[in-house]
């Protein structure tokens, strides 16, 4: 080694210097690039937020239908219906079974009265006393079979606005029953809109996702199940549109001074907290990305 080469030494080659020690990243980011692929993924986490936002509006919209309320509202009518139904039915079935009951008294005793005639008037030589304690039953059955057939007009009488009520209630349950089908059938071709939307929208969702650093994901993931469905919010002005309050100018200052892509949450609410242009939340221009 000269003299001239010990006076310069190593440092000059040393890792950094004019080239890149053996095995260095040739591809490490630059500060610029770290920055510009952070404020990347807080833009890629605001679009999983605006989709899980427009699907729990789905998934709401879906829940509130208001074909789905008007069934409810019919199947709980038609059940009522229903239900009178039976109570008429019951009380029309006891009433039917006691005038089966009393037709078949009435008929008992009508066939030994005409026995008891029969025999009466075909009797010779039959004691007078025979005669006469037949006549007495004959009477007796009489009187007993226009009981009876008074008992039967009353249960009659009783039937008549059971039968009415009842054809009553059948034609109601009908027209019910037909607006229900209508309803479901309305609910099914709405839900199925719905859902097409949901299904785009859930394809979406999975890019978005797939789009969001994985520890930035389950962070978000853990204060939207906590939220209240909102894990990231926009910073529009002093504003967060999660909480919807107003941070304090030297919060708002600091954070806009920092580096793009700095993760960030709201003091008030605790969700990571996007920096954005004055432009409304959710407007095309409401972000403002550095540069490539």
């Amino acid at each position: 080694m000269t003299g001239e080469e010990r006076a310069t030494g190593p440092s000059e080659h040393a890792p950094g210097a004019d080239e890149q020690a053996p095995g260095a990243d040739d591809h490490a980011p630059t500060p610029v690039q770290a920055s510009v692929r952070g404020r990347r993924a807080l833009d890629a986490l605001l679009d999983l937020q605006d989709l899980d936002t427009a699907i729990s509006q789905l998934e709401h919209r879906r829940a509130a239908l208001p074909e789905r309320r008007q069934l409810a509202r019919v199947v709980a009518a038609l059940r009522g219906v229903e239900d009178r139904v039976s109570e008429v039915e019951a009380s029309r079935a006891a009433l039917v079974e006691r005038q089966e009951a009393l037709e078949s008294e009435i008929a008992a005793a009508t066939a030994r009265r005409e026995v008891l005639e029969k025999r009466m008037y075909a009797a010779r030589g039959t004691p007078a006393r025979e005669l006469q304690a037949m006549d007495e039953e004959i009477h007796h059955l009489r009187e007993r079979q226009g009981q009876l057939e008074d008992a039967e007009l009353e249960v009659m009488v009783a039937l008549e606005p059971l039968d009415s009520a009842r054809a009553a209630l059948q034609a109601q349950s009908a027209a019910l029953g037909t607006e229900a089908a209508q309803l479901r059938a309305a609910l099914a071709e709405a839900e199925a809109q719905i859902d097409a939307e949901l299904a785009i929208q859930r394809v979406a969702r999975t890019a978005a996702a797939d789009a969001v650093p994985e520890d930035l994901r389950s962070r978000y993931d853990v204060l939207r199940a906590r939220l209240g469905g909102t894990g990231a919010a926009r910073l529009a002005g002093n504003r967060c549109s999660g909480c919807h309050l107003e941070l304090p100018s030297m919060e708002v200052d600091r954070i806009r001074h920092l580096a793009p892509g700095t993760v960030v949450t709201c003091e008030q609410c605790g969700r990571i907290l996007v920096p954005t242009s004055s432009a409304p939340a959710g407007s095309s221009t409401s972000r403002s990305s550095p540069p490539d």
